[in-house]
C-alpha cells in the first residue's frame, strides 16, 4: 500500500513540476475558466504518461513548494467531469491528504490520473479551448498538439520508483492511529476498526442517539495505511454501518426554510475490502431534494439578491437581516435545486463577498456548493 503523504512528499522534494507530476496552489472547477484548465492538464497528464500514474498535488506554493493546504473537496463526481468532456478519459481520483502542521479543515489534495492507454482528446467546447483539441505535457506546461500525435512511454521507471519509496509500514500505520485517536481528536468519540488484517479506519465525532440510531457530527474519517482523508465537515451529520468486510457511510444534509430544517439523506458511500489487499469504494447519491411553491421561493430568492448587493455596497445590516444573510447559502441551494438556475451564479458572486467577513456563514456556503457539485455530476 502506498502511504500518499509519503507520496506527496517525495514527489515535491525530488521532482520539478514534469509530464507525469503538476502542482498547484489550488483548482476551481466550479467556475469555467478554472475546470477548462483543470481538464486541460488531465488531458496532457493522460497522453503523455500512457502506462503509468501522473499525479496533480494541489495546496502547495508554486515558487518554494511551501505546503499551505486547500480546504476539504469532497467531490466523489470527479470522474463523472472527466467523462463528460474528454474522449478516452483517464481514470481519475481526487484525494484529500492530511498534514500534521496545516490547520483543522486544510489538506493536501492528490489528484491522481490513469490513462487507459488510447489518446485523450476534449470531447466539447468549453471555455477557449476547442473540441477534438489534444494535449501533451512539454516540460511543466500543458500544450495542444495537432501533428505527429502519438502515446509514448518515458516515465513509467520513474514513477514506479517514486510510488515504491513512498510504501507504508507498521511503524507509520500505529504512529497514525495514535496520533489520530490521541492528539488530532482527543475531545471527540474516537474509534476504529481493522479491515482484512491490513487496513485501518479511524473516525471520530460527536456522537448521539435518536431512537436508537447513532449519529456522528464534527466528523473527521481517515484510511491511515494510506494517509488518506475520506470525510470530513464541520456541519453535517452522518451515520456509520460496517461489518467484517464493508464501511459504509450515509451522509445527511440540513435544510429548510427559516427554522423549519430537517435532515436528508446525501449520499452512501461504502469502501469494500478484500482478501488480496485491494478495496473498491463506491459513491451513489441518494438525495431528494425538498420542494417548495415557486411564489414562496421567487420571494426569497430576490430578497437574498437584495442582501447580496448590500454586501457589494458595504451597507450595513439590520438585525433580522442578519439572521436572513445566516440562511442565505440554504436558502440559494433550494432555489436553485427548484429550477432557479441564476442561483448558482450568486452564490458564487456571494462567496467573495462573505470570505472574511462572516465566517461562518461563508462556510455554510462552501458546504452548499459542495453539495450543489454532487448534484450536479452525478
Amino acid at each position: 500500500m502506498i502511504n500518499k503523504r509519503l507520496l506527496v512528499k517525495n514527489l515535491l522534494a525530488h521532482n520539478d513540476e514534469n509530464s507525469f507530476y503538476d502542482k498547484k496552489r489550488f483548482i476551481d472547477i466550479g467556475q469555467r475558466e478554472g475546470k477548462a484548465k483543470f481538464l486541460k492538464h488531465v488531458c496532457a497528464m493522460a497522453n503523455s504518461n500512457p502506462k503509468n500514474n501522473s499525479f496533480i498535488v494541489v495546496g502547495v506554493e508554486d515558487e518554494d513548494n511551501k505546503i499551505v493546504g486547500v480546504d476539504f473537496f469532497d467531490d466523489s463526481k470527479i470522474q463523472n467531469l472527466v467523462n463528460a468532456y474528454l474522449d478516452n478519459p483517464p481514470l481519475i481520483s481526487y484525494e484529500n491528504i492530511p498534514f500534521p502542521h496545516l490547520p483543522e479543515g486544510k489538506v493536501v489534495g492528490l489528484v491522481t490520473i490513469r490513462s487507459n492507454g488510447k489518446v485523450c482528446a476534449l470531447r466539447k467546447n468549453i471555455w477557449k479551448y476547442y473540441g477534438g483539441a489534444v494535449f501533451f505535457r512539454e516540460g511543466s506546461i500543458s500544450m495542444p498538439k495537432a501533428f505527429d500525435i502519438q502515446l509514448k512511454d518515458i516515465n513509467s521507471k520513474i514513477v514506479a520508483t517514486i510510488e515504491k519509496h513512498a510504501r507504508n509500514n507498521i511503524e507509520l500505520t500505529l504512529d497514525g492511529v495514535i496520533d489520530f485517536i490521541n492528539n488530532r481528536h482527543k475531545d471527540l468519540t474516537s474509534s476504529y476498526k481493522v479491515f482484512k488484517e491490513q487496513f485501518v479506519i479511524c473516525w471520530a465525532g460527536n456522537k448521539k442517539i435518536v431512537k436508537k440510531e447513532t449519529y456522528y457530527s464534527r466528523v473527521d474519517i481517515e484510511l491511515i495505511n494510506e494517509q488518506v482523508k475520506l470525510f470530513y465537515s464541520a456541519l453535517d451529520e452522518i451515520s456509520i454501518e460496517l461489518d467484517e468486510d464493508t464501511f459504509n457511510i450515509i451522509e445527511y444534509v440540513q435544510l429548510g426554510l427559516g427554522k423549519e430544517q430537517k435532515y436528508y439523506p446525501l449520499e452512501k458511500v461504502g469502501i469494500t475490502f478484500f482478501h488480496n489487499g485491494t478495496y473498491q469504494m463506491t459513491s451513489d447519491l441518494i438525495f431528494e431534494p425538498p420542494q417548495y411553491e415557486r411564489k414562496t421561493l421567487y420571494h426569497i430568492y430576490n430578497a437574498n439578491n437584495a442582501l447580496t448587493r448590500k454586501l457589494e455596497k458595504n451597507i450595513g445590516l439590520s438585525p433580522a437581516e442578519m439572521d436572513d444573510l445566516s440562511h442565505l447559502p440554504g436558502t440559494y441551494l433550494i432555489c436553485y435545486l427548484n429550477g432557479f438556475e441564476e442561483a448558482k451564479e450568486e452564490m458564487e458572486k456571494a462567496r467573495g463577498l462573505l470570505k472574511n467577513r462572516y465566517e461562518d456563514v461563508y462556510t455554510s456556503l462552501k458546504e452548499s456548493l459542495r453539495i450543489l457539485r454532487k448534484v450536479k455530476y452525478s
